[in-house]
């Protein structure tokens, strides 16, 4: 995906051209692309932002924007490295996602992206990543953007079958 895209995208939530978007816009980003089973409740979590005493004046810059389109330019290389720190941690944190991010992807994510992304895709609010929804939602944004037709790809790696050869890779 190019720079421009990436900027196009962005201008259509900077709408006073602050340079920044609200958290809500940028989890409406997020979701944009997620499976129909599942995307009232994700928009539903996205509208509480407003709620959320910090995140409803959070802002997100361009740069961090485009952080986490490089971010799911590499959703085969995050997918791995999510289920392979859950394993080893059983469930997924906020550090754990940032260090997964940076260590197998080579993307700083800040405390404000990884906020937003737990408050839409933490689901039951336990601290934790729902990250089966939220990397299914990230593989059909990308899917939609390369070859809307295609929805295979990098979400192989949820089946159960597949699990135990990642791990065996991670070794």
């Amino acid at each position: 995906i190019s720079l421009q895209i990436i900027r196009l995208e962005f201008s259509h939530y900077d709408v006073k051209s602050t340079n920044t978007i609200p958290a809500k816009d940028f989890a409406l980003s997020m979701v944009a692309s997620a499976d129909m089973n599942h995307i009232s409740k994700l928009l539903d979590r996205a509208d509480t932002l407003e709620n959320d005493p910090y995140l409803k004046h959070l802002r997100i810059t361009f740069e961090e924007f485009k952080a986490f389109a490089d971010l799911r330019r590499r959703l085969e290389s995050l997918t791995m490295a999510i289920f392979a720190y859950g394993q080893v941690n059983g469930l997924l944190t906020k550090q754990d996602l940032k260090r997964a991010a940076q260590h197998v992807c080579g993307v700083e994510l800040t405390d404000r992206v990884v906020d937003i992304i737990f408050h839409v895709f933490d689901m039951n609010n336990d601290g934790h990543l729902s990250s089966e929804e939220f990397l299914r939602a990230l593989q059909r944004r990308e899917a939609d953007i390369h070859q809307p037709a295609a929805r295979g790809g990098p979400m192989g790696w949820l089946n159960p079958k597949n699990r135990s050869s990642l791990l065996q890779m991670l070794r």
